[in-house]
C-alpha cells in the first residue's frame, strides 16, 4: 500500500497524460474497429464473410479432410503466439526481480529516461499486463477453433443435405451461420491478441520519454488503421 501511494505521488504528471493517452487510445480503437465490422468495413468483419462462406461450402463437400486440414492450419497461429507469450511473460517476471539491475543498465542506454526504480516497475508490470491479456486471446482462440472443428466434424453428409429436400438450402445456410460465427470468433479472438503485440511495442518507447511513448502509441494505432481499413488485402478480399 505504501509503494503504490508512493507511486501515485512520484509519477510526473507527462507519465499519467502518456499512459491515460495509450489507455485511451487502444480501448478507443478497439471499440471503433468493433463497431466499424458490424458495418463489415474491416478486414476481419470482410474475412468473416468469406468464412462463412467457406462453411457453406463444406455442406456440398462429401470428404471434409481439406476443411479439417485448414482449421487446423488456422489455429497453429495462436498456438505459436500463445508459447511465444508464455515465455515474453516468464522473460518480464524474472526482469522484476531484478528490476534495480536492470533500471541501471537502461539507464545506460542514450535518450533513455532516468526514473526510479519503483517506476521503472509500473512500467515492466504494464508491459506483463499486455502479454498476459494477450495469452488469455491466444489460447481462447486456440479452443473456439477447436470447437469450430468439432462443428465441421459433426456437420451431416453431403446426401444427408440432398435428402432434405425443400429444407435442404435452409439447414445448409443455418450450418453455415453457427460454424462460420465460430470461426468468426476465434478469428476476432486471436487478432485482440496480435493487437495487444502492437500496443506492447508502444510502451516501449515509455522507457525513453513520456513524449516518446505518445508518440509510439499514435503510431502503432495509425499502423493497425491502415492494416485494418485500408490495406491492400481488404481490397481483394472485397471484389
Amino acid at each position: 500500500m505504501k509503494n503504490l501511494i508512493n507511486l501515485l505521488n512520484g509519477l510526473p504528471w507527462p507519465d499519467w497524460l502518456a499512459l491515460a493517452w495509450f489507455l485511451v487510445g487502444w480501448v478507443g480503437y478497439a471499440t471503433f474497429a468493433r463497431r466499424q465490422g458490424f458495418a463489415e468495413r474491416s478486414l476481419l468483419a470482410t474475412s468473416n464473410r468469406v468464412r462463412r462462406q467457406w462453411m457453406l461450402q463444406a455442406t456440398f463437400r462429401d470428404n471434409r479432410v481439406l476443411d479439417g486440414v485448414v482449421v487446423q492450419s488456422m489455429s497453429s497461429g495462436p498456438s505459436f503466439f500463445a508459447s511465444t507469450t508464455i515465455l515474453i511473460i516468464g522473460g518480464l517476471l524474472a526482469m522484476l526481480s531484478t528490476t534495480e539491475r536492470v533500471a541501471e543498465l537502461v539507464k545506460e542506454i542514450p535518450f533513455a529516461a532516468r526514473t526510479s526504480v519503483l517506476i521503472f516497475d509500473l512500467k515492466l508490470v504494464l508491459l506483463t499486463g499486455i502479454f498476459v491479456h494477450a495469452f488469455f486471446r491466444f489460447t481462447w482462440s486456440l479452443r473456439q477453433y477447436s470447437f469450430g472443428a468439432l462443428l465441421v466434424g459433426a456437420a451431416p453428409d453431403r446426401d444427408v443435405f440432398a435428402g432434405m429436400g425443400e429444407r435442404a438450402p435452409a439447414e445448409r445456410e443455418a450450418f453455415a451461420d453457427r460454424a462460420g460465427h465460430v470461426m468468426a470468433l476465434a478469428a476476432e479472438a486471436f487478432n485482440d491478441g496480435l493487437r495487444a503485440y502492437y500496443m506492447a511495442f508502444a510502451v516501449v518507447g515509455w522507457f525513453f520519454s513520456p513524449v516518446f511513448f505518445m508518440a509510439a502509441t499514435a503510431g502503432v494505432l495509425w499502423v493497425l488503421y491502415q492494416r485494418e481499413f485500408r490495406s491492400e488485402v481488404l481490397k481483394a478480399l472485397r471484389t
